[in-house]
């Protein structure tokens, strides 16, 4: 039975919690640790955990605990991850993986040096759409992949970023485009790889009590001449949100839609139903995933603790998503075409480069220590 501590009682801990407990025999939760003691203990209240409340997680660092959900703000990961992988603890930690690229490496050397294993929070590929999707990409019926589209479009009133942390590059990092499109940045190197160029633009539209954009749009060139665009946002109305994927002979999306031509004698298009309903064939044929979203990760985590199989998702995913992140917010404060892979050496591959040369849009008015609890929005299901 492994022994599971979360650090960090905040909304998403909620989402860990319930995942573990989808595993009884194979996991218990036997500390949840936060300064706000008061929220730590509603959530043992909440679940009726038979777990300890810790204020300081560094009591935890003394015990013997197999596997850790880091569930705070991102500039804490590095420090929180590193620790608990040199106190003996596999790690799970919630995206962004951290608030640089420095960070980043020094969590990746960290797991190389412990052995143990670090996985970066990327719920979306546990979900039945985007599993399928990726096996039908990887299928090649397709062709050749000519243009990418991310969606990633939310909505959050202007008290969002009253929370203390939030909103600002120091604590949080960066806006939508680091701490909500993370998902479907991962999700789309996952599918076709990184890109090698970056352009973008970013502004804050909606929420004058932020440093960070509330809107970021990044155009992206990959290495075989093909384009996407990336649009992050939290000004959107309805939270529609979908990666679209245009190849030469078809056009496929999460959520599910297929669409196929081919040309007429003057070069007009006419439906292909015959690849249409190949390519509907291999999705529906694809089996569903025996556990979503974050329940989907901590199996997949479990799994590698109990037989050495290697996570889906590493920290040098983690990393490369971030690096993607990271070049939008150089090339949007810059106005520069940034060139893919970001060094050691670039300007913006410190927590404190980034927070030196980023664009500060606004100065943060209000600070409040923490909301009520409430229901939170986590992305759509792509069905």
């Amino acid at each position: 039975m492994l022994k599971v501590a979360i650090i960090g009682a905040g909304a998403i801990s909620r989402a860990h919690i319930e995942g573990y407990l989808q595993f009884p025999e194979r996991c218990t939760i036997v500390a949840i640790s936060d300064i706000y003691v008061d929220k730590a203990q509603e959530s043992m209240d909440r679940f009726q955990l038979n777990a300890r409340v810790v204020k300081d997680y560094k009591e935890l660092l003394q015990e013997d605990i197999d596997l850790v959900s880091i569930c705070t703000p991102p500039y804490t990961h590095a420090t929180l991850t590193t620790e608990f992988l040199e106190a003996g603890s596999h790690v799970i930690v919630e995206k962004p993986m951290a608030s640089s690229l420095e960070e980043c490496d020094l969590m990746i050397e960290a797991q190389k040096r412990t052995g143990n294993i670090l996985s970066v929070v990327a719920q979306n590929r546990f979900k039945t759409p985007m599993m399928k999707l990726k096996s039908v990409l990887d299928s090649g019926l397709m062709g050749k992949i000519g243009h990418v589209q991310v969606d990633s479009f939310w909505w959050r009133g202007h008290c969002y970023y009253d929370l203390w942390w939030r909103g600002t590059w120091e604590k949080e990092g960066g806006g939508p485009t680091l701490n909500h499109a993370v998902h479907h940045i991962d999700a789309l190197l996952w599918m076709v790889g990184s890109p090698t160029e970056v352009q973008a633009f970013m502004s804050n539209v909606a929420h004058d009590n932020a440093e960070v954009e509330d809107i970021s749009i990044g155009m992206l060139r990959f290495p075989n001449g093909s384009l996407g665009q990336v649009t992050s946002s939290v000004v959107h109305h309805g939270e529609e949100q979908q990666l679209i994927f245009q190849g030469e002979k078809a056009r496929v999306s999460a959520p599910w839609k297929v669409k196929a031509s081919t040309s007429k004698s003057n070069g007009f298009p006419e439906k292909n139903e015959e690849l249409e309903a190949q390519l509907h064939a291999l999705y529906e044929g694809l089996p569903e995933v025996a556990y979503e979203a974050h329940a989907g990760q901590i199996d997949n985590v479990l799994t590698a603790i109990e037989t050495g199989t290697p996570v889906l998702i590493d920290g040098e995913s983690g990393r490369q998503t971030l690096e993607l992140i990271t070049a939008i917010y150089k090339s949007a404060s810059t106005g520069a075409l940034v060139k893919l892979p970001l060094t050691s050496e670039d300007s913006f591959y410190t927590r404190s480069g980034v927070q030196a040369n980023a664009t500060h849009f606004y100065e943060k008015k209000n600070a409040i220590e923490n909301f009520a609890p409430q229901t939170i929005t986590t992305g759509v299901t792509f069905k």
